[in-house]
């Protein structure tokens, strides 16, 4: 029915909420119809509409029993001949502070993660959790590409933007809601470098103050660089995480075996061109990880 009958959009309402565009304005009218009309607060959860705007249901449940009935009385309520054409709404210019585009002539690395064990079969959604990947893109400058092309070809420690970039925003367990960032006074140890054989090795060392969330690993992937042109730069990171973060409750109890994997991303994905999570709504603070 979803393929079929709708054309299903994913999107994260804190951008569209507060973009002054036409994206913007459009998601806001379908929104405002719903329970949750301020928009200075969340309003997540699951909208249908027509192509006009209308809306025709909403709810915030998973249940695919419920989201099915959802759908199948939307259905039943539209009417495809009540309405003509569309209008344009606001402007068409996207607004640059909520689309970020990523570094012209810069790297993006896929990013997923996966939690392996740990879990136990207590109820319908331990399966879930257990067998969700966590998806994230890293934005590298073209600056950054070149350096990183030249630790590639000559050897050396990964450039530290870079692996401080990485230790912060993505190497956290995304596999069940928005994780926490790492602030920098919680990378106890951190060692990232390349081979003259282009093997990627290393060790991590994270965990707060209060010692309730951390993440110990290792690292192993492989890199190849032809001039300033990286054609190959694919990395995992594997070991022992604890804790939660404020969206990202029920993991598994102590700690539980975490694989973050990195690849280079071709633009033949849509997800792509998707900014990472750790850019949202500090884009500088991003790129300037080492602050």
């Amino acid at each position: 029915m979803l393929k079929n009958d709708f054309i299903p959009v994913a999107i994260d309402q804190w951008y569209q909420r507060q973009q002054k565009d036409a994206e913007g304005d459009f998601y806001r009218k379908i929104a405002g119809q719903g329970p949750r009309k301020e928009f200075s607060g969340t309003t997540q959860g699951r909208y249908i509409c027509s192509p006009d705007g209308t809306l025709l249901g909403y709810n915030n449940n998973r249940g695919p029993e419920r989201i099915g009935e959802l759908m199948k009385s939307a259905l039943a309520n539209f009417d495809p001949n009540s309405f003509d054409s569309l209008d344009p709404l606001g402007s068409t210019t996207p607004d640059p502070e909520y689309h970020l585009q990523s570094p012209a002539d810069g790297l993006i690395l896929r990013v997923h993660s996966k939690v392996l064990d740990g879990y136990t079969p207590t109820n319908e959604w331990t399966s879930v959790f257990h067998g969700a990947t966590g998806r994230d893109n890293v934005w590298i400058t073209a600056e950054e590409k070149r350096e990183l092309a030249q630790c590639i070809r000559d050897g050396g420690d990964l450039p530290a933007m870079i692996a401080h970039r990485i230790a912060r925003f993505h190497l956290v367990d995304n596999t069940r809601g928005e994780p926490p960032r790492w602030a920098n006074s919680e990378i106890r140890s951190l060692g990232i470098s390349i081979d003259k054989q282009g093997i990627i090795s290393g060790k991590v060392w994270l965990e707060t103050k209060d010692g309730k969330r951390g993440f110990t690993a290792q690292l192993l992937g492989f890199a190849k660089a032809e001039g300033d042109s990286i054609t190959r730069f694919d990395f995992v990171a594997k070991g022992d995480f604890w804790g939660s973060g404020r969206y990202t409750h029920f993991a598994p109890v102590g700690k539980f075996t975490l694989a973050i994997d990195f690849r280079i991303a071709d633009g033949t994905d849509p997800s792509d061109s998707i900014a990472p999570h750790g850019s949202k709504g500090w884009v500088e603070g991003y790129f300037e990880s080492l602050k």
